[in-house]
């Protein structure tokens, strides 16, 4: 009987966002890297760099477009676009949810916040655990028996693993360990997952981040 085929996925969170109205941006529109954020890019790809990378798949929001800009050159690939890594879906999205002067501080919208297992305030956590799962699955086929690179967003990427790894879905945010332009990367034999391995290839440039110390990325 053959070897399963061995194949690698690397999923991305974006780099840093030009936020300066401190909001969660969400799906919203127009929201890019920072300089500081292309440079998180760039970092994380030549980290990659001599891998055997042959496909390159963001969430069409134009902050992973950019992020996968850096892979899709140093590869000499086309970037395909899924919009099952797209980020979550949130009723706080436009909103400032800073502790202490945000949303959260103000009573009409608390009802919002009734429910933290589906959760009742956005996107249930098992619909995005499926769309991304399916993502990766997709991607694998894409790069079987090679590697592939998809960029997402942070909520998305630790729900999937989460999912991967059979924990519940619902977590405290604060435990994420899904940093800007960090890699989780997911190792197969065949269509099974046999590994998770985690990197902050930018871990340098993270440091010096102001969205990483307020965490308002996404």
């Amino acid at each position: 009987m053959s070897e399963p085929t061995k194949t690698t996925v690397h999923v991305l969170r974006h780099g840093e966002v030009y936020n300066p109205g401190k909001i969660l941006y969400g799906r919203l529109p127009d929201f890019h890297l920072s300089e500081l954020g292309n440079q998180m890019a760039k970092a994380a790809a030549e980290v990659l760099a001599g891998r055997d990378i042959t496909h390159v798949v963001a969430s069409p929001l134009e902050r992973a477009q950019e992020t996968a800009a850096p892979f899709a050159a140093e590869f000499k690939l086309d970037i395909a676009t899924d919009v099952r890594l797209i980020e979550s879906a949130n009723y706080f999205e436009g909103k400032k949810v800073s502790v202490g002067d945000g949303a959260f501080s103000n009573p009409r919208h608390w009802w919002v916040l009734r429910d933290p297992i589906t959760p009742s305030w956005g996107e249930a956590y098992l619909v995005i655990a499926q769309r991304m799962f399916a993502a990766l699955q997709a991607a694998r086929v894409a790069a079987e028996g090679h590697e592939a690179v998809c960029v997402s967003h942070q909520l998305p990427i630790w729900t999937l693993r989460r999912y991967v790894e059979s924990k519940r879905l619902w977590h405290d945010p604060r435990r994420r360990e899904c940093g800007l332009a960090s890699l989780t990367s997911f190792r197969f034999e065949g269509s099974k997952v046999v590994g998770i391995d985690y990197s902050e290839p930018a871990a340098h440039l993270v440091a010096m981040s102001a969205t990483a110390k307020t965490a308002k990325g996404a």
